[in-house]
């Protein structure tokens, strides 16, 4: 029943995204919305959170979207998925309360999903980096700092911010999500020369001109996959999921000379999640040359940072 439901989902999605056409009846019935639409259609399944089944970036399926689905249900894709989605309920909050802010898509935080899978410290082969893979001269562009200890591509609200500056550069230049995503992928110049040669600006048609990269023919597919299963992941078979909680922490400031390891040491917190937290600070720690510099503790522990750094402090000046 779930797989039944699940294609009939998908198939409704892209009806409803399209135009919709009918018949006016003799005498109409009152319109829904489209969040009702979708309560009654997944009615028949009581696993489904269908408050969650509302899109506000358009909605394409096709067979390039079904493959994608059906790669990350099957053997090979469904093990990273799962994962994905786990690390969803932590980060997805986050990033989206960020979109919210800036008026932009909410759908727009499945990007991370496909890019790192809201790894933080996810390098690709043509080292971008971070959970939105900035390279380093466009992170430079939209503010980001790199230096021998510090790449803030890292630090998942730094990067957000300035990914919500260049989405709205590129929507405003391209008009399109599928073409902001595309030219997020390709580089803008790339996407621009395209749209130049080829005389469009419709993604679709990009594709079955084999305009496009390959890796960027697939990337706005995987998205839409990732969209659609992970706002019903029990109709795509993905079930006892375990929920991490939501990303809350607290900002200190500490001295230079500060290691993250010897700090959760003290907070009694892993020395993985301190990093994760503080992802920026690839090296580690903080030079002992940088005066001051804020960092992301758990909530709750900035009075025990506070006396970490009172103990650091004088175990400095004694030395």
């Amino acid at each position: 029943m779930s797989t039944w439901v699940a294609v009939l989902l998908s198939t409704f999605i892209i009806h409803f995204a399209q135009a919709e056409t009918s018949v006016t009846p003799a005498a109409p019935a009152p319109a829904l919305t489209l969040k009702e639409k979708l309560k009654a259609l997944t009615s028949r399944s009581t696993h489904v959170q269908s408050d969650n089944l509302i899109f506000d970036l358009p909605v394409t399926y096709n067979k390039k979207v079904s493959k994608w689905v059906a790669h990350y249900q099957g053997t090979r894709g469904s093990k990273w998925f799962r994962e994905w989605l786990q690390r969803s309920y932590k980060y997805m909050p986050f990033i989206q309360a960020e979109l919210k802010k800036a008026g932009l898509p909410l759908d727009l935080a499945f990007m991370v999903m496909i890019e790192s899978g809201f790894a933080p410290n996810a390098i690709s082969h043509a080292d971008a980096v971070g959970p939105w893979q900035f390279i380093e001269a466009t992170g430079t562009r939209y503010g980001l700092s790199k230096t021998w200890w510090l790449d803030e591509r890292r630090d998942l609200k730094k990067s957000t911010l300035a990914a919500i500056r260049y989405l709205k550069d590129l929507h405003q230049e391209f008009g399109s999500w599928y073409l902001v995503a595309a030219s997020y992928n390709m580089g803008e110049n790339g996407l621009r020369n395209r749209i130049k040669k080829y005389g469009t600006k419709d993604y679709w048609t990009l594709i079955k001109l084999n305009a496009l990269p390959v890796e960027t023919q697939e990337y706005v597919p995987k998205i839409l996959a990732a969209m659609l299963i992970a706002k019903a992941p029990n109709l795509y078979g993905f079930r006892d999921l375990e929920k991490m909680d939501p990303l809350e922490y607290e900002i200190v400031l500490v001295p230079g000379g500060t290691d993250l390891d010897a700090l959760a040491d003290h907070l009694s917190v892993t020395r993985k999640s301190l990093k994760d937290l503080n992802a920026e600070l690839y090296l580690g720690y903080i030079p002992r040359q940088v005066e001051k510099h804020f960092i992301r503790v758990p909530k709750g522990a900035g009075q025990l940072v506070s006396s970490y750094v009172h103990q650091f402090s004088r175990k400095v000046a004694l030395e």
